[in-house]
């Protein structure tokens, strides 16, 4: 757009990669969209093997190798794959818990000015910390034992906010505790008084303090139990419809992706496999790897179990992954061209890439229509 600019510093060294940069065209400059808040492009995060007394860089550990997608503002984008896969760390370089090895993550601020903020210094991206945040995993460590509510909730308003007067910062921490269906008299507590379920109630009323747009909820209920998930989620949906905001919904488990991401993105050894809206995702998912998650997934109906493909052997380590599509030595589907060619990500249908030799003939089973082991008390399904 005319009235925009992208706005950084010096670009970070890139070390050699196995693969040139690719960026597929349908999905390059989406940021040029006003309703787009953030766009990734060729993002890639090394980390290097050091070895020796004087730590001799032989080789690089590629987390995240080449990653390219778009975020629209007030949707939630669903980030899934394996253990191992590079989702987390994709989400830690867009916040910049870790600093990327190379890409663009272009913003676009409140102001309206697009903004890359893999550019950034440290102290460039303190003002814009307000409107990034991030739900961490684990609400058991990532809450200071030592820190009462008024303190864990409050820091963010006097670190970053400059919010200085007690009085103030205590009514905001109120305010945001009743928000998360947390009572006000709980502010001079300690984190051990509280269930999990209360305890990320806690994280994400941290999260909120600074009225953020953008927010990475990283696996938000995977140390929970069961009973108690629902209610998180229930929690993180409504506050999206109040506030407006805009999820990165980091995660493993599709049975919950299915109910709450309006697109998903599919993640492989660092590399993006497949990505597309949820519901064409689940009905008709067009990457092997994909439909062999979904296998994963329990699924009451016997045929559409016999249909599935259950997915076999470790992932390879981005250290040194395999030649050609990355999948390929635990494909049931591969050929020769796959231990060879690295496949692009290629769009099949409006809005639905994927990066397969084979995506156009296989006829891969979903679990759209099937019925999944729902989680209890769930209230909202997108």
């Amino acid at each position: 757009m005319k009235d925009q600019q992208v706005t950084g510093v010096s670009a970070l060294q890139l070390p050699p990669a196995s693969a040139p940069t690719r960026i597929v065209a349908p999905i390059a400059n989406a940021i040029d969209d006003p309703s787009v808040l953030m766009e990734v492009r060729s993002l890639k995060k090394y980390f290097p093997i050091k070895e020796g007394f004087v730590k001799k860089v032989v080789g690089y550990v590629r987390a995240v190798d080449d990653v390219s997608f778009f975020i629209r503002e007030g949707e939630t984008l669903g980030l899934v794959g394996e253990s191992g896969c590079g989702k987390t760390t994709t989400a830690r370089c867009i916040l910049r818990a870790h600093n990327p090895t190379s890409g663009k993550i272009l913003f676009r601020t409140k102001a309206g000015e697009v903004v890359d903020v893999a550019q950034f210094s440290d102290g460039e991206m303190r003002p814009l910390r307000a409107e990034m945040q991030m739900v961490f995993q684990d609400p058991y460590a990532s809450l200071n034992p030592r820190m009462t509510l008024l303190d864990l909730v409050g820091e963010p308003l006097l670190v970053v906010g400059g919010m200085k007067n007690h009085q103030e910062r205590q009514a905001r921490v109120a305010e945001l505790l009743q928000l998360v269906g947390l009572r006000q008299e709980y502010m001079q507590r300690y984190p051990h008084a509280f269930s999990g379920g209360q305890r990320q109630r806690i994280v994400i009323a941290r999260a909120l303090a600074l009225n953020p747009r953008f927010i990475v909820a990283d696996e938000p209920v995977s140390a929970l139990d069961v009973s108690v998930q629902a209610q998180v989620l229930n929690l993180l949906l409504k506050l999206q419809n109040e506030l407006n905001l805009t999820y990165l919904f980091v995660a493993h488990d599709l049975s919950v992706v299915k109910h709450i991401c309006d697109r998903v993105v599919v993640m492989y050894v660092g590399k993006i496999v497949e990505t597309a809206p949820t519901h064409n995702l689940f009905f008709t998912p067009k990457h092997p790897y994909t439909a062999a998650l979904m296998s994963a997934v329990p699924v009451a109906n016997p045929r559409i179990r016999a249909r599935m493909t259950p997915l076999e052997g470790d992932v390879p380590s981005p250290a040194n992954p395999p030649s050609g599509c990355y999948f390929h030595p635990r494909c049931p589907y591969a050929v020769d061209k796959c231990s060879t060619d690295l496949p692009l990500l290629e769009e099949l249908e409006p809005g639905h890439f994927v990066a397969c030799h084979r995506a156009s003939e296989l006829q891969l089973v979903g679990i759209g229509d099937a019925k999944t082991i729902e989680i209890p008390g769930l209230e909202v399904d997108r």
